[in-house]
């Protein structure tokens, strides 16, 4: 979740996206990292659909079975989506789409557990994980000069 929060950091210094970050592991190792894009003209560029990206790149396939994603933020529906389709077993996440919304990202809030439940997917889901550091991203965001372009 360290490197998810540093790649979701960068966001702070450069407005390229969001305060979201992700990061794939495989047996303990890291896979792929990612973080969101979107305001490079790409509203598909999340964290965490970059991270799938670039471990599908880097494992030649879009079947990562036996990994596990970490993301700063509770995953959308679209990421969960793509999250199920790449056959990733767990989401460990620190903040929820609520936080989010609340900060004023224009967030669908259902949450993965429903999503799940609904699809009846297979996928692990681990809230609240280093939960306070996550926040922490979200707090310095909202302090930027250049939040409105959300």
């Amino acid at each position: 979740m360290l490197l998810a929060v540093r790649q979701a950091a960068r966001n702070l210094k450069k407005p390229d996206g969001g305060p979201f970050g992700a990061c794939i592991v495989r047996k303990g190792k890291v896979v792929a990292v990612g973080r969101n894009t979107v305001l490079k003209n790409d509203a598909t560029c999340h964290a965490e659909i970059n991270a799938i990206r670039a471990a599908s790149r880097k494992l030649k396939t879009f079947d990562l079975s036996g990994c596990e994603i970490y993301s700063t933020t509770e995953p959308c529906p679209m990421c969960f989506s793509a999250i199920h389709w790449a056959r990733i077993g767990r989401i460990i996440f620190g903040t929820t789409t609520k936080d989010a919304k609340k900060i004023g990202f224009n967030e669908l809030v259902i949450t993965d557990k429903k999503l799940n439940s609904l699809g009846k997917s297979k996928v692990k889901i681990t809230s609240g994980f280093m939960r306070k550091e996550c926040l922490e991203l979200f707090r310095r965001f909202n302090a930027l000069p250049y939040k409105e372009l959300y």
